[in-house]
C-alpha cells in the first residue's frame, strides 16, 4: 500500500520531528471518530459546561477529513512538560501556597509548540514537493487530539480520560498536522490501568464520574481555568483542600503509577518554572495590580484566565487560611477590588474564616 519513498519520507519527518525537541512522534489517517456517539452523549448531558468551543462544528470535530480538501495523514506530536523532578502530589509545601498546574509554569505551550509544527511542515512540503498542503492544530482547532494521538502510537486513554504513554506517563502536550500526504500509519497504542482507581479516588471534587468519563463542570481544572464567572460553592472548599490549586489541577496525574515510576523531568528551556509560578505565596499572588499580572504572566498560559479569574481562585483558596494577613488581603478587596468577581470570592472567603482581629489601619485601598 505505502511504497518505499513513502517510507522514507514517514522516518525522515518522525527524526525530524525528535530534532525538534518532540518527544513522541506518530502518524494515522483521517478516518471519522470511533467515539462519535459516545462524544455527542457527553456533549448533550453537559458534561462540557461553558466549553462551548467543544459543542461546535461536531461534524468537523468528529471527522478530520473535513478539516483539510483531500487530507490523508495527520503527523501526531507529544512534548513533555514535566517540569519537576517530583512527578508525585507536594507534601512539604506551606499551608498559604499557590500551585499552578505543571503545564501553566514556563511560558505558552502554543507559542512553543506551533512554530516548531509550522517548520516541519514546511519539512514536509520540501520532502513531498509541490500541490503539499497542510494544517497545523496545538489545541485549538475541532479534533479529537487524544484520539488522534492514541490511533497514532502515542499512548493510551487512562480512566481519567488523559492519554498515558506506557514508558513516559501523562505529561505530554499534543500537537498535530493535517496533511494531503500520504503516509505509512503506526500501530494504535494499547495498553491500560487494570484494576487502579488511584485517580478516581484522589480527586478533590469526583469530577471523573466513571471510568472514562470526566464532568468537566467539576473539574477544578475548569473551575479555575475555564469558567469564567463565580466557582459554585458546594466546589469552593476543594480549592483549599486540594493543595491551593489556583490554575489547574494535577491531582489525578500526580497519583497515577505510570507518572511516579516513568515520568522524567522535561530538559525543553521554554517549559521550565517561572519564579512567579514555582509555588509562589498566596499572599503574592492575591497583591498583584493589573500591570503586575500582565508583567508577571506575559507569554504564560495563565493570562487565559486573566487578573480577575486567577484572583477569584486566589481568594477562594485563601478562605482556610488561619494567617491574620489572609483576612487583611481579603477585607482590602472585598471593600476596595474594582472586579466584582474578586470581590464576591473575597467576601465568601471572609465569611469562612474565623473572626480574627484586625486593627482599621491594615486595610488600605487598591
Amino acid at each position: 500500500m505505502f511504497s518505499e519513498e513513502q517510507r522514507t519520507w514517514a522516518e525522515a519527518v518522525k527524526r525530524r520531528a525528535n530534532e525538534m525537541g518532540f518527544d513522541l512522534v506518530g502518524i494515522t489517517g483521517v478516518e471519522p471518530s470511533i467515539f462519535a456517539d459516545a462524544y455527542r452523549e457527553w456533549v448533550e448531558q453537559g458534561f462540557a459546561g461553558e466549553m462551548h468551543y467543544l459543542t461546535r462544528d461536531l461534524h468537523r470535530r468528529l471527522d478530520p477529513a473535513e478539516l483539510l480538501p483531500n487530507a490523508r495523514s495527520i503527523i501526531v506530536v507529544g512534548m513533555n512538560y514535566a517540569n519537576t523532578d517530583n512527578p508525585g502530589v507536594p507534601t512539604d509545601l506551606a499551608p498559604d501556597t499557590a500551585i499552578f498546574a505543571r503545564y501553566a509554569r514556563g511560558d505558552d505551550y502554543h507559542d512553543v509548540m506551533t512554530p516548531r509544527l509550522r517548520e516541519l511542515l514546511m519539512y514536509i512540503k520540501e520532502l513531498a514537493g509541490e500541490g503539499t498542503e497542510g494544517r497545523i492544530y496545538v489545541d485549538t482547532g475541532p479534533l479529537l487530539e487524544r484520539e488522534v494521538a492514541q490511533r497514532a502510537g502515542l499512548g493510551w486513554f487512562g480512566k481519567n480520560t488523559l492519554l498515558i504513554n506506557t514508558k513516559r506517563g501523562s505529561y505530554f502536550l499534543l500537537g498535530e498536522i493535517i496533511t494531503n500526504v500520504l503516509l505509512p500509519r503506526d500501530t494504535p497504542a494499547l495498553g491500560g490501568c487494570g484494576t487502579c482507581t488511584r485517580c478516581m479516588d484522589a480527586c478533590p471534587t469526583q469530577a471523573i464520574i466513571a471510568p472514562f468519563k470526566l464532568d468537566a463542570r467539576r473539574c477544578i481544572s475548569y473551575l479555575t481555568i475555564e469558567l469564567k464567572g463565580a466557582i459554585p460553592e458546594e466546589f469552593r472548599p476543594a480549592i483549599a483542600d486540594s493543595g491551593n490549586r489556583i490554575f489547574g489541577c494535577d491531582i489525578c496525574q500526580e497519583v497515577c503509577p505510570f507518572n511516579i515510576r516513568r515520568s522524567v523531568p522535561t530538559e525543553e528551556p521554554a517549559f521550565q518554572a517561572r519564579e512567579v509560578t514555582d509555588y509562589p505565596p498566596l499572599m503574592e499572588l492575591m497583591a498583584l495590580s493589573e500591570e503586575g499580572f500582565q508583567e508577571k504572566f506575559r507569554k504564560s498560559p495563565v493570562k487565559r484566565t486573566k487578573r480577575r479569574g486567577l484572583l477569584r481562585s486566589v481568594a477562594t483558596a485563601l478562605a482556610q487560611s488561619d494567617a491574620p494577613e489572609a483576612r487583611v488581603a481579603l477585607k482590602n478587596a472585598a471593600e476596595c477590588e474594582t472586579e466584582s468577581l474578586v470581590r464576591e470570592a473575597s467576601e465568601w472567603a471572609l465569611e469562612q474564616q474565623p473572626a480574627l482581629s484586625i486593627s482599621p489601619s491594615s486595610i488600605k485601598s487598591q
